[in-house]
């Protein structure tokens, strides 16, 4: 099979054969497409049958309803504003993705989508920030058993540089728009992350759980073989 086939539909060219060439599938960001357009391109990915799985990231409620229409069976992840067509592939590794607080849920639940279909096995642990040190403390022999890692955290961002001061694992950390003014929608993380005193830390961009999944997947594959 060709590595370099595409499915032009006039509004989008889509990578059929990204999986094979890359191990990540070709995933349909449904921000500002219309409904229509996200299920054109699902359906695409699914290249007439020959493929067994697409899925969607940033679904809003009339794209998922569009989505179910088409697809009655299809899996909706209302947390993750995630969309699953077919079968997921089968899973390996483990990655643990920590969050700081609750109110970082919705990109956690991003990162725990996209692994979910990079077939890369995620467990998701919440609410365990610096503000109580010793709740990530306590997870310190699960972090050690990971492939990778993925700290999702808004606020003052300070989490990753923790973990990654109690493990040798990469620490994949991904800052989020939550938190009062001056944490800039996630900008004061960001920078934090950035200028983690703590080596071994890869930051994503602000509420990027899906660029953090596809990096921790990776490794974790990588780890795998």
């Amino acid at each position: 099979m060709s590595a370099h086939r595409t499915a032009d539909l006039g509004f989008a060219r889509l990578d059929l054969d990204r999986a094979e060439r890359t191990g990540t599938p070709e995933v349909v960001y449904a921000a500002g497409k219309t409904p229509e357009q996200t299920v054109a391109c699902l359906d695409a990915l699914l290249d007439g049958g020959r493929q067994t799985f697409a899925w969607a990231t940033r679904v809003d409620e009339g794209t998922a309803g569009a989505i179910r229409q088409r697809w009655p069976d299809a899996r909706i992840d209302a947390e993750a504003r995630c969309a699953f067509v077919g079968e997921l592939p089968p899973v390996v590794g483990n990655v643990l993705v920590l969050t700081a607080g609750t109110s970082d849920g919705n990109v956690a639940a991003e990162v725990a989508a996209t692994l979910a279909a990079s077939g890369v096995g995620c467990r998701r642990v919440d609410d365990v920030g610096v503000a109580g040190v010793h709740r990530v403390l306590a997870v310190a022999p699960e972090i050690a058993q990971a492939d990778a890692v993925v700290v999702v955290a808004g606020m003052d961002g300070a989490l990753p540089s923790v973990v990654a001061g109690l493990t040798d694992r990469l620490v994949v950390a991904v800052p989020t728009s939550v938190g009062y003014g001056a944490a800039f929608e996630g900008l004061a993380a960001l920078l934090t992350m950035l200028t983690a005193c703590a080596p071994g830390v890869l930051v994503v961009n602000i509420d990027n759980g899906f660029g953090a999944g596809v990096a921790a997947a990776r490794i974790a594959k990588s780890a795998q073989r």
